[in-house]
């Protein structure tokens, strides 16, 4: 029984060490997804679904929830938006060429037609970012639009 006890005083250290110690936030500056908007022409029905679905993770900024400051869970949000990042980043858009681009509206559709987007772990969490059929149908139609001019 020492053994689980140390082992249970152990991992209670770490946990208490790792809310000092907590991952760099995505916070940017400004308007960091300026370009990408201007040069897709969203609607301000897709832009809203683009915010409330898809910036969070797939952008430079990120509206963290309340919960974001306890750790583990910050890590594992960490973890989700650099992953979210490194597969499509609106703030980076205009460091794509052409081709790129094209690629990633056609994954968006793809994404979002399959229900694959946006995460089951961030809208259990975000109901508005359950997409209606309406909304897919609006994102698809903007998405394969903007790859027209790619």
């Amino acid at each position: 029984m020492k053994i689980v006890k140390k082992i249970a005083i152990a991992l209670l250290v770490i946990l208490i060490a790792m809310q000092f110690y907590r991952p760099e936030k995505n916070i940017a500056e400004g308007d960091y997804v300026a370009a990408f908007e201007a040069e897709t022409q969203l609607s301000a029905e897709v832009k809203q679904i683009l915010k409330t679905a898809c910036y969070d993770c797939h952008s430079a900024n990120t509206e963290y929830p309340w919960y974001n400051n306890i750790a583990p869970i910050s890590y594992w949000l960490a973890n989700h938006i650099e992953d979210g990042k490194r597969h499509l980043n609106f703030s980076d858009w205009e460091s794509y060429d052409a081709e790129k681009k094209d690629h990633k509206l056609e994954e968006v559709v793809e994404e979002v037609k399959r229900g694959s987007m946006p995460l089951n772990e961030y809208t259990w969490t975000h109901a508005d970012a359950n997409l209606s059929e309406e909304q897919i149908s609006a994102l698809v139609a903007w998405a394969d639009g903007a790859r027209a001019n790619y």
